[in-house]
């Protein structure tokens, strides 16, 4: 399979996405709550209907995973060597407050490690993009792409994504050992951005995230010369257990501290 050859057609076919998510957004939409109370909108599903369709097409021979269209078995999806993994709005509560920090995520799987991920902001229509062989690149309104990598060193204080939606007593302990930093915050999937193209050193996420909310911009991270890894240091993994849960893990930019040192004992 020519990796290459795909980026275009996946690219356009989250913005394509991104459009119906836009289409919802500039109405007064209804807010649902699925079966974990988390919210669901119709711009969640019309941008799954998008990307499931447009990946059929593409390649029929590959399976999804979406976050809208229910899991399939494991005895099932371990048999599985590649095969796409889709958030078709990542940021759900971004989305219902409004702040425009959104994304679609379209990530390909082999192997248990993204090979492929593009991340596309609807609102400010920038899509970043990590591809094997091909690194990672920004693209922004109509200008042309721009090649990014994480910072080399990190700053003084140290620039720490956190989330906007939510944060726990586990990250204030970690930051109590982390000594001087300061918090850029941001939502959804761009939080792995902003260290992809240099603009924060570390996220720690001690908190529960599902595997397709993270694999398309782990993809971009580590194109980008970043890491994402579990609290052994190890890179988190996909499609190796029943439930689709991740463990917590760091994404890492500038790599010239041990940040997972400094994690409570309790960790």
């Amino acid at each position: 399979m020519d990796l290459k050859s795909l980026v275009e057609p996946i690219v356009a076919l989250a913005e394509d996405a991104g459009r119906a998510i836009l289409e919802v957004y500039a109405t007064d939409f209804n807010v649902q709550s699925k079966d974990d109370e988390s919210p669901l909108t119709q711009a969640d599903l019309a941008s799954h209907r998008w990307i499931d369709a447009g990946l059929r097409s593409l390649t029929p021979d590959i399976p999804i995973i979406s976050e809208e269209s229910g899991l399939p078995a494991f005895e099932e999806r371990r048999q599985w060597r590649r095969y796409w993994l889709i958030d078709p709005l990542d940021g759900t509560k971004e989305f219902i407050s409004r702040n425009h920090e959104f994304t679609v995520n379209i990530a390909l799987i082999e192997n248990h490690r993204p090979i492929l991920g593009v991340v596309h902001a609807p609102v400010f229509n920038k899509t970043y993009i990590g591809c094997d062989g091909a690194g990672a690149q920004r693209r922004e309104n109509d200008q042309s792409p721009v090649a990014i990598q994480v910072a080399p060193v990190s700053s003084s204080p140290t620039r720490v994504v956190g989330s906007r939606s939510h944060r726990g007593t586990s990250l204030d302990a970690y930051l109590e050992n982390l000594g001087d930093y300061d918090i850029v915050p941001m939502g959804s999937s761009l939080k792995f951005c902003v260290i992809a193209e240099g603009g924060a050193d570390l996220y720690p996420r001690l908190g529960p995230t599902s595997e397709w909310d993270t694999a398309a911009a782990q993809a971009v991270v580590e194109q980008a010369g970043g890491s994402v890894v579990t609290l052994d240091g190890k890179p988190m993994k996909y499609n190796t257990k029943e439930d689709i849960l991740n463990p917590h893990f760091f994404v890492i930019g500038a790599a010239d501290r041990d940040w997972l040192a400094l994690l409570p004992d309790s960790e």
